[in-house]
This record gives structure tokens, C-alpha cells and sequence, in this order.
């Protein structure tokens, strides 16, 4: 696929591209914008055609434009790279082997026949009186809302979409492949409401449906069946018209049923989605990661909710960082939030602002289960309650809970904890679930602040005599480590391209020269060089912090096995190590 990236690449001009999602503005050789990932008020997204790249330094993202529709989109780069070729004109299947071409092709003939059902059926919609009165009147939704979801009407005949699509140039095989058919060959949805399924692009691949007609023998919902397009461990509903309500109010909500999804965004509260069924996985959470890392499950309290809750806290707590996971109760009156809209969509947001950590409301729930007036009631709660506890690694939290649940249960916390630390089957199978489960984000770089020393005396040549005499080793990573041993053997050297000796890092060069454009560009050659002087202060500083930490170490253990000697040595370094730091900060 690297010739069809270099190809879409070359195609589709950057500031293009990001200006569908940002209104940038020229800023010199530059454009800039406020921040698609935060909340900022201040324009720190800076977009360089010249570099073909992107920084946003309000969250330190950067890259190309496969990486920003990535971020922006949420999606994964093959995603992306399918976004930009559509954008771009290009077909990719051309770009695939012999075998994955026909993959492709198969996919991209399935896409169409989706597309082209979803038209079918909204055409079918208005032409229904019966399918009018139950979507507009009996379901309360808006022509909005029904435009917005491509929402539309399965006719109650035989092979009304099969015939349609036939015409059209479709086989029954294709049909077939697409889940659009039954093993007869005939439809599949009949006499049913038709609510599209879409990726994360907005492109149809599969709908639910929900029957309108008084069958007692039919089920009231159908779904797509697993398909080369539809995958339902997989698929969040409504998360491509929910993304930027998501982004901007950093959280998401997950709901149960996909009308609880319309109903919310008809009512203006659009961070909603659902998954098919109740569980949480993995796949759901990478969809999530680069939108937000909060997510509000509005789940039932009965045994089936508590379980696919506490099946999602080990896998929201092995995330990088941890995803943070909290439980709406709905009102007694409301048994979803369809129906608490109906009364009032304030009452749905008040629901969702007064949601509760996950674990204490799976706690609760637990309380609710046992008699904790017995003594039985009261251990077999403990049991249960520190099996979800003992998964949490923030030792303040997990103290936290350890509390509460001493005082649910009316006993002292030793007891908690000696329940907590009894190795267990069930603590064992949570951490196979949690380590199969591992799906990482990438980490807060606390070391970040070296790049501006980079970008600084890279961009400006006349600070690179303040490097002669500073070890490269102390950057924090090998490109690092590589671009400042470069321009210590490079002084006066200009990078208006990336030399031989860095092409492994080239995104990284184009980031680095962007940010010391867009930040130190207006500064003067002595404001340049005293913040230079500073941050290879800071990197020194925050090294020798690392050597006394080991050392610290080290002096513990010597003192621990009764090692004097290698005790008073250690002790005699360590002292004069933490004079330099203090020293260095005068």
C-alpha cells in the first residue's frame, strides 16, 4: 500500500484537507487554526504546506495528513488512507495483490449495493403511510433526524430491494455476501423500520430494524448478519455523527439500543452511541482512544448489565492512559433513555452529568444483591466486591473502595484488604481477560520539552555553539539522541531539507522545524539563545534527578544487607549530586 499512500499523498494538497475540519488562516509561509483536539481559545495548530505536515502544540500531535484524518476521524490508518483515496479520486484496489484486489473489489461493490439499499429504503418510507405515521408520529422523530440517519422503511413484500438491486447489476451472489437477503434469496427486512449501520466515515455497511407491523411471531429487531463489511464485536453505532459532540465535550456516552442513539441526538445531546449488545471490547475502546478517554455506560442494572460492566473495568484500566469508565442510573420511571427524553431530554443530560465511577456503582449494585444483615449476606458481598477491586493499579482509589466497601458491609478495612490479597480464581481469570484485552494508548511524554530544544537550534545555527559541550546521550530517545549529535557535527549547516543522516526520522525533522517556526519565529536572537541555555539546563537537571533516584535506590539496598562501606560511598555521591542539582537551580 505504500504506492497508493505516495499516491494520495501527492494527489491532495494539505491545507486542503485540514481546512474541511479546521478554519485556518495564512500565518506567513504557514497556516494556523484553533485546535480540532481541544477546547483552546488561542489558535495553536499550525499546518505547513511547504513540509507537508501538521503540529498542534495545544496537545502535541503532529504528522502528515494520514495521521490528522486519523486523529480527527478516529479511525485507523487503512481507514484513513480509504477516507483520502475517495477524497483523492484514486482506486485502491489497483494497489492490492491478486487475491486482495478481489477483497477490494468485492468490498467496494458491496459498499454500493449498501448505498444504494439505504436510498431504496427512504424513498420506500415516504411513499408508506403506515411506515409515516409510525416513524414521524408514533416514534416522535423529526424529518431532521430521519435525514441525519438515512432512516427509512423495508416494504412487506417478498423481493421489493432484491429485484430494485438486480436491476441495478447486482448478482445474487453479491446480495447474498452483503447480508442484504435470506437463504431464500429473497429480503431480509420486511415490514420493518430501517436504521443504517455506518463506519466511521459515514459509509453505510449493514442496518438494524425494527418491525412495524403486529407479527407476534417475528422478532422486533433484525440486524445485518456478520459480513465482509459488518463486524458487531466491532462497530459502534452512530460514531461517525457522534465524533465531534464526543471531542468536544470529552466524554462518550454508550447506550444499548441504537433508537436511544437517534432519540439523544434529536434532542441535541449528540456524544451518544451504542454497541450491538451490552460488552465492551477492545475494538470499542480503540474507536474511542483518540476521541476521549472518559466513557459513560448507560447500562440496566440487572445481572446482565453488572456483568458486561465489570467485564469493561479491566479492560478500561489496562489502557494507557486509563480509560475512565462511569454508569448512568436512570430515573425509576424511564426504563431507557428514549423514554426519559420523551418526558424531558433535561432529565437525560441530568442522568449523564450525575454519572458514578463504575466501580462504586457496580459495589452498590452488589449491596443491593446480598443481605448484609447476615453474616453470610455480608462475606459473600466482601467476596464479590474486592474480585472487581483488586483490578484497579491506583493504589489511592483502590484504597478508596476498599473504605466503602468496609462500610457497606459494617466491617474494619484489615478484614477488606485480607479478602482483597487471598489469590483467587476469579482474580486470575480477570487478568487473563485484561492481559488479552491489552490495547494501548500512547503516554503523556513528560520528556516533550526536549523537541523545542531541538527545534530551537536547528532552526536558528547561531544557538548550536551552546550544545559543543552537551552529551547527546542525555535525550530522552534514539532520534533525538541522533538529530542533536548531528548538529553538534553540523554547526552551521541549514535543514531546508532532512539530510541523509536523519531521512529514518523525516516526519519528526518536518515537526521540528514547523514548531520553532511557529514559536520562535518572533523572537529575538538573545530571547532565542537564554531559552536555549535553559532547556539544556533542564535536561541536565532532569538527569542528574534520574541518577539520584537510582542512586536512593541503591543506598537503600546497601543499608538493608548491611553493606557499610558500599553504603558510605554511594552516600558520599548521592550528597554531592543533590549539591549540583540545588546548585543548578540557583
Amino acid at each position: 500500500m505504500q504506492d497508493a499512500k505516495e499516491e494520495v499523498r501527492a494527489r491532495l494538497v494539505i491545507e486542503d484537507v485540514i481546512g474541511e475540519y479546521v478554519n485556518l488562516k495564512r500565518a506567513g509561509r504557514n497556516f494556523k487554526g484553533l485546535s480540532p483536539f481541544s477546547g483552546e481559545k488561542t489558535p495553536s495548530f499550525y499546518v505547513s504546506p511547504d513540509k507537508n505536515i501538521w503540529h498542534d502544540f495545544s496537545s502535541n500531535k503532529g504528522g502528515d495528513v494520514f495521521s490528522f484524518v486519523m486523529e480527527v476521524e478516529g479511525v485507523g490508518f487503512r481507514e484513513a488512507l480509504e477516507i483520502l483515496a475517495r477524497k483523492a479520486g484514486i482506486d485502491l484496489s489497483v494497489y492490492e495483490s491478486k487475491g486482495n484486489q478481489a477483497v477490494a473489489k468485492l468490498r467496494k461493490r458491496l459498499l454500493e449495493a449498501h448505498r444504494l439499499a439505504a436510498q431504496y429504503y427512504q424513498q420506500s418510507l415516504v411513499k408508506n403511510q403506515h411506515a409515516v405515521e409510525y416513524v414521524f408520529k408514533q416514534r416522535g422523530l423529526s424529518k431532521d433526524i430521519v435525514t441525519e440517519f438515512q432512516i427509512g422503511y423495508a416494504p412487506d413484500t417478498g423481493n421489493a430491494l432484491t429485484q430494485f438491486l438486480v436491476k441495478k447489476g447486482f448478482s445474487a451472489n453479491e446480495l447474498a455476501e452483503a447480508g442484504l437477503t435470506n437463504r431464500f434469496g429473497g429480503d431480509l427486512f420486511r415490514s420493518r423500520m430501517m436504521v443504517p449501520l455506518m463506519d466511521t466515515s459515514g459509509q453505510v455497511i449493514g442496518f438494524t430494524a425494527r418491525i412495524i407491523g403486529d407479527d407476534p411471531n417475528a422478532p422486533k429487531y433484525l440486524n445485518t448478519p456478520q459480513t465482509l463489511l459488518y463486524d458487531k464485536s466491532r462497530h459502534v453505532f452512530g460514531l461517525s455523527q457522534a465524533k465531534d459532540a464526543i471531542r468536544t465535550n470529552n466524554y462518550a456516552v454508550l447506550v444499548e439500543g441504537n433508537l436511544d442513539v437517534v432519540s439523544s441526538h434529536q434532542a441535541g445531546i449528540k456524544q451518544v452511541v451504542a454497541t450491538a449488545g451490552t460488552a465492551l471490547t477492545e475494538y470499542h475502546l480503540k474507536a474511542f482512544s483518540r476521541l476521549t478517554s472518559s466513557i459513560r455506560l448507560s447500562f440496566d442494572g440487572d445481572k446482565a448489565g453488572v456483568a458486561a460492566t465489570e467485564r469493561a473495568i479491566p479492560i478500561a484500566q489496562i489502557q494507557e492512559p486509563p480509560v475512565e469508565l462511569s454508569v448512568i442510573s436512570m430515573p425509576e420511571n424511564a426504563k431507557d433513555p428514549d423514554e426519559l427524553i420523551k418526558q424531558d431530554p433535561s432529565l437525560w443530560q441530568h442522568a449523564i452529568d450525575n454519572s458514578v465511577p463504575a466501580v462504586e456503582w457496580v459495589i452498590d449494585q452488589y449491596a443491593r444483591r446480598y443481605n448484609l444483615n447476615t453474616e453470610q449476606g455480608k462475606s459473600d458481598f466482601v467476596a464479590t466486591a474486592t474480585d472487581i477491586v483488586r483490578n484497579i493499579e491506583s493504589a489511592v482509589l483502590r484504597g478508596r473502595y476498599i473504605e466503602k466497601i468496609a462500610i457497606v458491609a459494617g466491617t474494619r478495612e484489615h478484614y477488606v484488604n485480607e479478602v482483597l490479597n487471598t489469590t483467587s480464581a476469579t482474580r486470575e481469570r480477570l487478568k487473563k481477560v485484561a492481559d488479552s484485552a491489552r490495547v494501548g494508548k500512547k503516554p503523556i511524554d513528560p520528556t516533550e520539552y526536549q523537541d523545542s530544544l531541538i527545534a530551537l537550534t536547528v532552526a536558528y545555527p547561531e544557538t548550536r555553539n551552546l550544545l559543543e559541550d552537551f552529551p547527546s546521550e542525555l535525550m530522552a530517545t534514539t532520534e533525538r539522541q541522533e538529530f542533536v549529535q548531528y548538529l553538534k557535527d553540523h554547526p552551521t549547516a541549514s535543514l531546508e531539507t532532512t539530510p541523509k543522516e536523519l531521512q529514518e526520522y523525516d516526519t519528526y525533522v518536518k515537526i521540528v522545524l514547523l514548531k520553532a517556526d511557529a514559536r520562535y519565529g518572533d523572537w529575538s536572537e538573545n530571547d532565542r539563545s537564554i531559552e536555549t541555555a535553559r532547556l539544556i539546563r533542564q535536561v541536565i537537571t532532569e538527569n542528574k534527578k534520574k541518577q539520584k533516584d537510582m542512586l536512593t535506590r541503591k543506598l537503600r539496598e546497601a543499608e538493608e544487607n548491611g553493606h557499610s562501606d558500599k553504603a558510605a560511598e554511594i552516600r558520599g555521591t548521592l550528597n554531592g549530586l543533590i549539591k549540583e542539582i540545588s546548585d543548578g537551580k540557583k
